[in-house]
C-alpha cells in the first residue's frame, strides 16, 4: 500500500489525445470503501489506467476522473448508489500518462446483512463506439454549462436534453449500450 493516498490532485495535469481501447472480453473490476478509496482492483484496471496496484489500493477512485467528464454525471452516480440503486453509465477515464479510455460502468453498493453500505463494487466493459460518438458531444455541452453556470446549469441542460428526446437517463444509457 502506498504511504500516500493518491487523489484527483495527483492526477496528470497534461492531457494527451491518446485513447486506449478495452478488449472485447475485458472487464475492469474494482471495489471501494464508502468514501471512494480503492480496496481492490484487477489487473485489467491497472493495465488500462497505467497505475500499479500499490498506487491504486488506498487511492481515491477519482484519481482516474477525466476533466472531460461532467460533474453532474458523478452526482447522478453518487445519488443512485447511496440509495442502493445500480448506476449504469459511460465514463471517460484518465490514464496516469494523461491519455484516456472509455468504459461502460455498472456500480452498485456492497451492503451488510442489515442493509448498511460497506462500500461500492464496479464492473466496467468496453462501450460501443456508436454510444461514445453520441454521448461525448453531450458531455462536452454539460461541462461547458458547468463552467459557465455550475452544476445547476448542467442539470438543467441534461434534463432538457432528456425531455426533448422523450427519455429518461436510464433509458438513454440502455439504448446507447444496445447500439
Amino acid at each position: 500500500m502506498s504511504s500516500k493516498r493518491l487523489s484527483k490532485l495527483d492526477a496528470p495535469k497534461i492531457l494527451i489525445n491518446d485513447e486506449k481501447v478495452m478488449g472485447e472480453n475485458d472487464f475492469i473490476v474494482s471495489k471501494t470503501d464508502k468514501k471512494g478509496f480503492i480496496t481492490y482492483c484487477n489487473k485489467i484496471f491497472m493495465d488500462m489506467c497505467m497505475y500499479s496496484e500499490s498506487e491504486l489500493i488506498g487511492a481515491n477512485h477519482n484519481i482516474i476522473r477525466h476533466p472531460d467528464m461532467p460533474r453532474i454525471a458523478f452526482k447522478l452516480l453518487w445519488d443512485l448508489i447511496q440509495e442502493k440503486k445500480e448506476f449504469f453509465g459511460f465514463v471517460k477515464n484518465l490514464r496516469k500518462d494523461g491519455g484516456f479510455y472509455w468504459v461502460f460502468a455498472n456500480i452498485t453498493a456492497s451492503v451488510d446483512t442489515n442493509g448498511n453500505i460497506l462500500g461500492y463494487f464496479s464492473v466496467r466493459r468496453k462501450p460501443p463506439k456508436k454510444a461514445i460518438e453520441t454521448i461525448e458531444p453531450l458531455y462536452k455541452q454539460l461541462v461547458e454549462a458547468e463552467n459557465v453556470g455550475g452544476m445547476n446549469a448542467s442539470y438543467k441542460l441534461l434534463s432538457d436534453f432528456l425531455e426533448d428526446h422523450k427519455t429518461t437517463y436510464e433509458e438513454l444509457v440502455t439504448s446507447l449500450q444496445d447500439t
